[in-house]
């Protein structure tokens, strides 16, 4: 039996209190080859029209029109020509703020991640970076818009034990350029599974959010 989703209430709250409350949660989906859950050692904040690393800093667009809620679904999008990248919204209904999933420990369907994740040589690879967690769970742009507090959906997310302060670490961004300096990635500390820091390489000229890892 898998624990009960939590609720639009969880994440009817500031982004920078939803995304480290968010360590140690288990994500699942159930796909047609079965399911798979991943535990979360790594997210990162993103504050919509406040927040220059955003998608949504400059307001609604149908790419980012899930951001804006209600709280609870997830947002996904597609970045540099190649990658899924999942989102959990959270805040009130029309404030466009996320959390990015960064990296986590598959903890249910390893078989499954691993036939997904074929370049992975070790178990803590499989989930270890954004585009890799989609991977693993085999979640893609068919599921935005989903609502993860909803028993019934394929993709959802439980509570999972709580992270106490000394767990948890806090650091930039990865690869973000607005708002470079704001410490709002969250990870546990000691988890093989945790992604590499890499900060953002300047660009010449802004192409836009496509090339963005956040939210």
């Amino acid at each position: 039996m898998t624990a009960e989703p939590l609720t639009p209430e969880f994440f009817d709250r500031p982004v920078l209190e939803v995304a480290p409350a968010l360590l140690g949660a288990v994500l699942r989906h159930v796909g047609p080859s079965g399911p798979v859950s991943v535990r979360l050692t790594e997210v990162e904040a993103y504050a919509g029209q406040d927040d220059p690393g955003s998608h949504a800093f400059r307001g609604r667009t149908p790419r980012t029109a899930v951001m804006f809620g209600p709280p609870g679904r997830v947002y996904v999008y597609f970045t540099y020509g190649m990658h899924w990248c999942m989102n959990l919204v959270c805040g009130p209904a029309g404030q466009a703020s996320a959390v990015l999933l960064r990296a986590g420990e598959v903890v249910e369907g390893a078989e499954l991640a691993s036939s997904r994740r074929t370049t992975a040589k070790v178990a803590r690879e499989l989930a270890r970076g954004p585009a890799r967690l989609t991977v693993a769970l085999g979640v893609d742009g068919s599921h935005d818009g989903a609502d993860a507090t909803d028993p019934g959906s394929c993709l959802t997310i439980a509570g999972g034990p709580l992270a106490t302060g000394s767990q948890v670490r806090t650091g930039p961004r990865v690869g973000v350029a607005g708002g470079a300096e704001r410490p709002w990635r969250f990870w546990l500390a000691d988890e093989s599974s945790v992604s590499a820091y890499r900060p953002a390489v300047p660009r010449r000229r802004e192409t836009g959010t496509s090339g963005r890892l956040g939210a």
